[in-house]
């Protein structure tokens, strides 16, 4: 039996509706509900190979709950993209070193960069010089995307060059 993975516009909706995130729980049992082998140990070691991003913890509400790990939404994507590319014959040192892969890495960075911005920019409210914070912000924001970009480019043109996935 052939799996059906998720087509697009289901990872959209998705995305949409768990826009705070998901468990490695809820993702490996959407794929195996299509058919798709995916194991919880699996699910670690791409994470481990950085194929995945790592979790953040969102504490549960109730006296000795404790937290649970949530990955953003996209790790869905991305996993089928690696079902994908390892149905194509590549290996998994082979995908890790892809285009693919490096393009997911720049997307987490951008992500990164828009937490610290919004924390930052939290703190630089109540501060004294708010508005010269305010405006090194913008600053940094134009050079971090510029940053990006270029990136991306470099990526692009290597990996048009090469054949890779893109």
């Amino acid at each position: 039996m052939t799996p059906q993975l998720l087509d697009p516009a289901e990872i959209e909706r998705l995305e949409r509706e768990r826009a705070a995130g998901i468990s490695s729980r809820d993702v490996v049992r959407l794929f195996e509900a299509r058919g798709a082998r995916l194991s919880a140990a699996t699910f670690r070691k791409y994470v481990q190979a950085g194929l995945l991003p790592r979790s953040r913890r969102v504490g549960r509400k109730g006296k000795h709950a404790g937290s649970t790990g949530l990955y953003p939404v996209s790790v869905v994507r991305r996993i089928a993209l690696i079902k994908r590319m390892m149905a194509a014959g590549l290996t998994l040192d082979e995908i890790r070193e892809s285009y693919a892969v490096l393009r997911h890495r720049l997307e987490d960075l951008d992500a990164a960069y828009g937490e610290v911005r919004a924390q930052l920019g939290a703190r630089a409210e109540a501060h004294p010089q708010r508005a010269e914070a305010e405006r090194e912000l913008e600053r940094a924001g134009r050079a971090a995307r510029a940053a990006l970009e270029s990136l991306e480019r470099a990526a692009s043109l290597v990996a048009r060059r090469s054949g890779e996935w893109a």
